[in-house]
């Protein structure tokens, strides 16, 4: 771990892509975004990775930013 990295909870990453924590725990269940666990078993992020992500893509969900999905439209 790099020095300095603070580690997030679900819910500190959860605020910072505006999405509830339960998301953020389905992102790292399915390898989208890595966590570490504590020895009482909570998963953390390092703060690093989270914000590498956010200004990259706004989330590790390929689906939430609509990529090649077009909204039909009545012109």
């Amino acid at each position: 771990m790099e020095t300095g990295d603070r580690l997030l909870t679900p819910g500190e990453v959860a605020a910072l892509f505006r999405v509830d924590p339960k998301t953020v725990t389905r992102w790292a269940a399915a390898g989208r975004i890595s966590s570490i666990r504590t020895p009482g078993g909570h998963r953390r992020f390092r703060e690093s990775e989270v914000r590498a992500l956010l200004e990259g893509d706004e989330s590790p969900d390929d689906t939430s930013t609509g990529n090649g999905r077009a909204h039909p439209t009545n012109e």
